[in-house]
């Protein structure tokens, strides 16, 4: 360590003072540690042009902190964005091993501040020809999403999403948890990527997990990732793009973008195992101009084979299988936790109305639903019906679960209702030759959809994908 670095910045008063009324700030350490680094910083047009700072506890945590604040003032909000533990441990001459979380608080104290300007409306860089935006969540899905664009000669910034802060939660699981801000920042540093952090968690409780939470206690099994992605995370990312002066917003979904004559759409990508175009499918069309789908003619073995040759350490990491909310805890535990729904026993119902069995709760149960019934019978039973009034669940066979016509609310129809051939009932399943009851375009509250062949386990809650020519041309809410 460099003892005159390390002293001359210990003593350095010149960023103590009171920041602005517009400034952003951002504080990390506190209690648990005794030591607190506080940056805050004022920005005009994508430059920081002035920092304040303060930080308690130890004599390694204020010397990084200024030695930050002396970093970025007259930087670049971009340059800034590039800066982490690395950086301010370099610029202080180097702390001992036990002193090194001092450069980690005042990195993360200055991501924290760029993280509220990050959620203003402040525009924080010029535009430029070919800058873009890459949705980075700590998996090797976005990380190569990110690798390509720098690859093809993109000036690219990543971004991550903070959505979900739970003690419950496996945050090493969950890819919107504090923790997969982090590892995604450090990745994004490793491929010498500037990093921002976009938190939304406030509105994601709102309008996603809370409809989770309703829909379950009304009877009903909502789909929370089309709703985030429709509503909520690309549409935040996107105006965070165009503040940013970048041309696309990126992402490592597994998609792709067509072009019919009159716009966008979207339509499955080449890897059918991995296809994600059925929880995109809330995108509006014109949102669609302003996203980029680098993944689009990959298999997975071949994004994880760029990963590995690049060696990126998340070339190997397993994928998550739950919602983000969910990582690590039962859906019950959930359930009970956010939404107050307790275990409640009620009658297991044949289709004729006599009880067969008992239950624990008519939430744990789902439309289609074969496992965990608890009832013998001759044949397979599967769940046909749940009734949140009465916590009654009731069940039939893989006949009864059949269905020939479906009907939607809150129907969304980009292109000609009369152009419709098919639609996807499950993010897994595959489409199903369909007619609608009505043409045109718009908005409507409720349609029928003709099936041309039957289906098995259409669930109350999902969504309904409609298909033309395979592309993407509206969407809906299955109803009861």
């Amino acid at each position: 360590m460099s003892k005159e670095l390390f002293d001359a910045y210990l003593h350095d008063r010149s960023h103590v003072g009171s920041p602005g009324e517009d400034a952003f700030t951002g504080a990390a350490g506190g209690a648990a540690c005794g030591d607190l680094s506080r940056v805050s910083l004022e920005i005009d047009e994508g430059t920081i042009a002035r920092v304040t700072c303060d930080a308690e506890g130890c004599g390694a945590t204020r010397a990084a902190t200024a030695a930050l604040a002396e970093m970025v003032e007259g930087a670049s909000v971009l340059d800034a964005a590039q800066l982490g533990t690395e950086e301010v441990d370099e610029a202080i001459g180097g702390l001992t091993p036990a002193k090194r979380h001092a450069a980690q608080l005042a990195a993360d104290a200055l991501h924290r501040a760029l993280a509220q300007a990050a959620a203003s409306p402040r525009r924080l860089a010029g535009p430029s020809r070919d800058r873009v935006l890459v949705a980075m969540s700590g998996g090797v899905d976005s990380a190569v999403a990110a690798l390509l664009e720098r690859e093809r000669g993109a000036e690219v910034v990543g971004v991550t999403l903070k959505l979900w802060a739970d003690p419950q939660t496996d945050g090493a699981k969950a890819c919107c948890s504090p923790e997969a801000v982090l590892g995604a920042r450090s990745l994004a540093h490793s491929l010498e990527i500037p990093h921002l952090t976009l938190d939304l968690e406030q509105e994601f409780r709102q309008r996603v997990v809370a409809e989770f939470v309703s829909g379950y206690a009304a009877g009903s099994t909502p789909n929370p990732c089309i709703a985030c992605n429709g509503e909520v995370r690309i549409a935040a990312m996107v105006d965070l793009a165009e503040r940013l002066g970048a041309t696309h917003l990126c992402t490592g979904h597994y998609a792709r973008i067509v072009e019919d004559g009159d716009g966008s759409l979207l339509s499955a990508a080449s890897d059918s195992n991995k296809d994600q175009s059925y929880m995109l499918a809330a995108l509006p069309p014109r949102m669609l101009e302003r996203l980029r789908f680098p993944l689009t003619e990959l298999t997975k073995p071949e994004v994880r084979e760029i990963a590995s040759r690049h060696g990126l350490a998340v070339a190997r990491k397993p994928e998550s299988q739950d919602l983000c909310f969910l990582a690590g805890q039962g859906k019950g535990d959930f359930l009970r936790r956010h939404g107050g729904l307790h275990e409640r026993e009620g009658a297991v119902l044949d289709r004729s109305g006599r009880a067969i069995g008992r239950h624990r709760g008519h939430h744990h149960y789902t439309v289609g639903q074969r496992r965990g019934l608890g009832v013998s019978a001759e044949e397979p039973l599967y769940v046909l019906e749940t009734d949140a009034t009465a916590n009654t669940v009731t069940v039939g066979t893989r006949r009864d679960l059949q269905a020939e016509v479906v009907r939607i609310r809150d129907a969304v129809l980009h292109r000609d209702g009369a152009t419709v051939d098919a639609v996807r009932l499950r993010y897994r399943s595959q489409p199903v030759p369909a007619t609608l009851d009505v043409t045109g375009t718009g908005r409507l509250p409720k349609i029928n959809i003709r099936l041309g062949e039957s289906f098995a386990g259409v669930s109350p809650g999902q969504t309904a994908v409609l298909l033309a020519g395979g592309a993407i041309v509206g969407h809906g809410t299955i109803c009861a």
